[in-house]
Parts: C-alpha cells; sequence; structure tokens
C-alpha cells in the first residue's frame, strides 16, 4: 500500500512539474518592457521578411484622411465623422513563445488600425457572454435592445451571431449612415441599393460597418457603460498595454444610458475613429489569444469562447466573429497552415496569431496585396 502511495505522489508530483513547465513555455512582458531573443535561438531567420515588409510600404498617402475618402469615394453620402491621424511607415514585430524576435520601424508610434478594431469588438461581445451579460449568441438581439434598431420581421431575426459573423443584413440607419450605402456593388444606382432585397439572416456574408457599429451600440447598451472601458479594465490593463490606445466613435454616435452620455464606438475606421494604438500593444493582445485567453496564468476569455471566435461561419469559411481565418476558402493564404488566424485593417495592418507554433505577427502600413507573400517568407 505504502508503494502504491508514493507511486500516486510521484505520479502527481511529475503532473505538477510537467504543467509548471509548460505554462513556462510563454513569456508575457511586463508593462513598458518586453524581452528579446535571436530568431536563430529558435533556428529561425525572419531578414528576408522583415526587408519585403519594409521595402513595401502602403502606397497610397500617409495623410489618411485623404486615403479614407479615396479609398471609399464610390460610396454615397461618405464623409468623415470621427479622427483620423498621419500615419507612420512601415513597422511590425514577430514573437515567438512570447518573446520579440524581429522587429522593424517605431513600434511604440500610436496609430489608426481601421478593422482591426472589428477583433478588438468582437472580444467585447466574448466577454458579454462569459459574464452572462448575454446568454447566448444565439439569442435575437432585440431581446436585449429595446429601442427600434431590431424593429420589424427582417431585424427582429438577427442574432449576435449574425451580427458577429458579418451575415445579418440588417437593415436601416445608424449615426447618419445607411447600411445600403457602405461598400454597395459595382452595378446599379442608390434606387436599387436602397430597395434591394434582405438575405435571410445567417445565410449571406457582407463586409458592412454600419452592422458592425451596430453591434458595437448593441454590446453597449448590454454592459451599460463605454466598451473602452470594458476592454481596459477586462483585457488591455490585465495584459499590461501602455496607456496610449485609445478607442474612437463618431462626433454624432452619441447615446444616454442611465443618464449618462456615452459615445458608441466604431468598429474600423471607415469613416474615421476606431482603434489607435501602437504595435507593441497589438502584439499583447495577439499573444493573448494565441494562448487561447491565458495571460501569465490568469483566464481573462475562456478557452472555450476563444475556439468558438475562429470557425468558420456558413456562408464564408474564412471568416469567424470578425477574425479572418487562414481555412480552405477564397481568401486563404498558400502554403501557410491553415489554422492560422488573423486581425485585418485598411492600410495594410495586421495582426496574425499562429497558436500551433506560437508566433504573433504584426505588420503594419505593409501593401495589402503582398501580405500573403509577406507571410510565406516567414515561413519558407
Amino acid at each position: 500500500m505504502q508503494v502504491v502511495k508514493r507511486s500516486i505522489f510521484k505520479l502527481l508530483l511529475i503532473s505538477f512539474f510537467t504543467l509548471n513547465i509548460s505554462a513556462q513555455e510563454i513569456y508575457f512582458p511586463a508593462s513598458g518592457a518586453w524581452q528579446e531573443k535571436e530568431a536563430a535561438a529558435y533556428n529561425l531567420d525572419f531578414t528576408d521578411a522583415v526587408e519585403f515588409a519594409k521595402a513595401n510600404e502602403y502606397s497610397e498617402s500617409k495623410d489618411l484622411r485623404q486615403a479614407i475618402l479615396k479609398g471609399f469615394q464610390h460610396e454615397p453620402y461618405h464623409e468623415i465623422l470621427g479622427p483620423t491621424k498621419r500615419r507612420g511607415g512601415p513597422a511590425g514585430m514577430i514573437l515567438k513563445d512570447g518573446y520579440l524576435v524581429a522587429k522593424w520601424g517605431d513600434i511604440k508610434r500610436v496609430d489608426m488600425t481601421f478593422s482591426v478594431t472589428k477583433s478588438f469588438l468582437s472580444t467585447t461581445a466574448l466577454l458579454a457572454l462569459d459574464k452572462n451579460l448575454i446568454a447566448d449568441f444565439e439569442d435575437p438581439v432585440i431581446n436585449y435592445v429595446w429601442d427600434d434598431t431590431f424593429e420589424g420581421e427582417h431585424n427582429s431575426k438577427i442574432t449576435w451571431k449574425h451580427l458577429l459573423q458579418q451575415n445579418s443584413d440588417w437593415s436601416g440607419e445608424l449615426w447618419g449612415s445607411y447600411d445600403w450605402a457602405d461598400r454597395p456593388p459595382k452595378e446599379g444606382g442608390i434606387d436599387d441599393w436602397r430597395n434591394r432585397n434582405l438575405n435571410e439572416p445567417g445565410t449571406h456574408f457582407k463586409y458592412n460597418d454600419v452592422r458592425v457599429n451596430v453591434l458595437a451600440y448593441s454590446l453597449l447598451n448590454v454592459f451599460r457603460k463605454p466598451l473602452p472601458s470594458v476592454l481596459k479594465e477586462e483585457i488591455m490593463d490585465p495584459i499590461n498595454a501602455s496607456s496610449t490606445w485609445r478607442w474612437f466613435g463618431y462626433e454624432n454616435s452619441w447615446t444616454t444610458i442611465d443618464g449618462f452620455k456615452i459615445q458608441s464606438v466604431s468598429g474600423g475606421g471607415h469613416s474615421g475613429g476606431g482603434m489607435f494604438i501602437n504595435t507593441e500593444d497589438m502584439a499583447r493582445f495577439g499573444l493573448l489569444f494565441m494562448n487561447n485567453g491565458n495571460w501569465d496564468g490568469k483566464q481573462l476569455i475562456s478557452e472555450k469562447l476563444i475556439e468558438e471566435a475562429v470557425q468558420p461561419s456558413i456562408p464564408n469559411e474564412n471568416y469567424g466573429y470578425m477574425w479572418w481565418l487562414n481555412a480552405d476558402g477564397p481568401r486563404q493564404w498558400e502554403k501557410v497552415d491553415k489554422d492560422i488566424f488573423y486581425a485585418a485593417g485598411f492600410g495594410g495592418n495586421f495582426i496574425i496569431v499562429d497558436r500551433k507554433e506560437k508566433l504573433v505577427i504584426i505588420t503594419r502600413w505593409l501593401e495589402p496585396s503582398k501580405v500573403e507573400e509577406f507571410v510565406q517568407k516567414i515561413y519558407n
């Protein structure tokens, strides 16, 4: 009996140390610091990829106000409603096991990040579900938002999941912007776009910033406090992010909740606003997702929800909960692992997460058409 007890104790001891060593495999940077290692220590060489990123800067104006107006000039009624900022040059970081193994450009400079913001927004939705503020993403949003945002036969069917996967086909106007005027088809005109047939929620993917902003507004109604405050308290402070990031809405995207005037943030910089952040803080956010929502032993987002967020949606196999997926599909990067997922924004802003190889790749102001080649250089 004594021998059996000693054997059990030995197995428990081995298990404890194995788990402890496993937990220590990932390095989590303290506030204002980041330990560096040579890529060669992992038998890796990112020299070609870094030089490629520096040599293929986003080709449009550094005056992002002008770049935005040019990029969306085909949209009726498009205008700048939120703040913008003149951008810096190419910048980036590559993490291996959390350690900084490559960097270029000014990684402390705060810049707009456009639709990378969507992955921060979907994270607040994960938090709402974790905290039981939302019971189920399959719930109709009208059960949580009492005003007329989701009234009507079509909009009342829309669930949280539909909004997160951008397949809701929500129809209406928010903050002076109409859903049909956002990235309209090349064919037809205003009357055609306004009077289109609506798709059943969950059946048709459409990248649409107005509907993303509807999600942000709906989450604001659930939390009853500004989403930047939620993100700061629940995610950015615990991962030791800097105090320099900001998340903006529009000059007209204000609402009153509990007697307080609160700005509803935007999910991108399509009309200005969105997340303004430095490269280091983007890398911390990516590292959290690479480690399945766990930061140095503290589970900030449940692992189950992280996994759910990166599952393909039915109408778009390359899109989850506002994360792009490298799964089989038209947007897949060739010769790169299919399990990689990433946040992507206008102007060549990317947070790329590889959980298998424990890599996080941040690149900023890379010509968007060159990103696949850039990523291939990292892996080949």
